[in-house]
């Protein structure tokens, strides 16, 4: 497994000791987690569950007006060392 998804996959582990069950998406160039967040959430809970989401590129917290909140990250994949790596309008 690359390290990409070795990372994501501590992170997902991480949320859902703390209760929060994670879904882990696979995409070309990342990897998404994403959990619910319960209005019940502690605030021990919620520093342990920043700390585990730190560990990505990105991060952040969707929140609507019907109190559904969703913790994200994003695990970004290594760029190919070879090949087109630039898209089509690179110059060699």
């Amino acid at each position: 497994m690359p390290a990409s998804g070795v990372r994501a996959a501590a992170i997902a582990a991480r949320l859902s000791r703390l209760g929060l069950p994670a879904r882990v998406e696979e995409h070309d160039r990342h990897t998404s987690i994403e959990a619910e967040v319960p209005d019940s959430l502690t605030a021990d809970l919620w520093r342990e569950a920043l700390e585990a989401v730190a560990e990505a590129d990105r991060f952040g917290l969707l929140a609507t007006s019907l109190n559904d909140r969703t913790l994200w990250a994003v695990v970004r994949k290594a760029v190919p060392a070879t090949g087109d790596v630039g898209g089509p309008s690179h110059q060699r």
